[in-house]
């Protein structure tokens, strides 16, 4: 684990991430209840440890920057990303992690457990049984659908000042061009990866129809 350890090291401090060594011990405590339910559960096709640094942690808290407000909602969190690494740098911050996945939900219970994490629950539910009483400052997601199908599933979920965050790999220009709300792209650069990323931040009141 410890060319893990530099990798994220060296990755945070290219992101201008401070990092704590009990920060960084949880990561990687993290990384390894990966590895360990992968086997069982195949909760990503990532297997080797210095990928999922770079492709799961690093990915999750190059988006850090761009969480606003004290409650978040990971829509579509599978292995508790990017919600739990998220969730490891803003303990002041109430996260709630949701997924249909019933092995997945498990796992990020578990692992909120075992990482001793006290700002994560976890809600085994397809985003559009979710209850609309519950709202959030911050909506994200590993962007798994079309930003306007994100848009109409989440933007009841969304108060009325919040945010919603959908991580993307290239630029959606088509998708983007389909929506009329306000949005704005933000390139990220993922420290030791080439792959292009981008995180469209829609403000305000959402338009889902």
């Amino acid at each position: 684990m410890e060319h893990c350890r530099q990798i994220l090291q060296q990755g945070l401090q290219s992101l201008n991430i401070p990092v704590s060594d009990k920060q960084l011990d949880t990561l990687l405590a993290f990384i390894k209840l990966i590895e360990k339910w992968n086997k069982a559960y195949n909760l990503t096709a990532v297997r080797n440890l210095e990928d999922m640094a770079r492709i799961h942690i690093l990915d999750s808290l190059a988006v850090l920057p761009y969480i606003e407000g004290k409650r978040i909602a990971d829509i579509g969190t599978g292995a508790g990303l990017p919600g739990i690494p998220l969730a490891i740098f803003l303990p002041d911050v109430e996260f709630t992690l949701v997924d249909s996945n019933s092995k997945k939900t498990r796992f990020v219970q578990q692992a909120i457990l075992e990482l001793k994490l006290k700002n994560v629950n976890v809600i085994h539910s397809r985003v559009e049984n979710i209850q609309a009483d519950m709202l959030f400052s911050t909506v994200i997601m590993r962007a798994f659908a079309s930003i306007q199908e994100i848009i109409s599933l989440t933007s009841r979920l969304i108060d009325s000042s919040g945010i919603l965050l959908a991580m993307k790999g290239q630029k959606p220009t088509d998708e983007l061009n389909s929506i009329s709300n306000e949005y704005s792209i933000i390139s990220i650069k993922i420290p030791e990866l080439e792959a292009e990323r981008c995180l469209i931040r829609i403000k305000g009141k959402l338009n889902n129809g």
